[in-house]
């Protein structure tokens, strides 16, 4: 995927040049650069996180609660 969106970048950025169109060269610097710096949400598993699905499985235990009174 990043190899798609670089490649979609350094498109638009010679087109850009080509057509001395500004706005068209700024989305292909975004799109480059979203390819350059691995960052972007695009994808079936959508963004990537940190999240540790063994660290998850915690076993869930009974939560206890205090009621909270204000007195008048």
């Amino acid at each position: 995927m990043r190899a798609l969106r670089l490649i979609f970048g350094a498109f638009a950025i010679v087109q850009a040049i080509i057509t001395m169109d500004i706005i068209l060269g700024l989305l292909g610097v975004v799109v480059g650069g979203m390819a350059l710096f691995n960052v972007g949400c695009c994808g079936a598993n959508g963004c990537e996180t940190n999240f540790d699905r063994e660290n998850n499985k915690k076993e869930i235990t009974d939560v206890e609660y205090e009621e909270v009174v204000i007195k008048k």
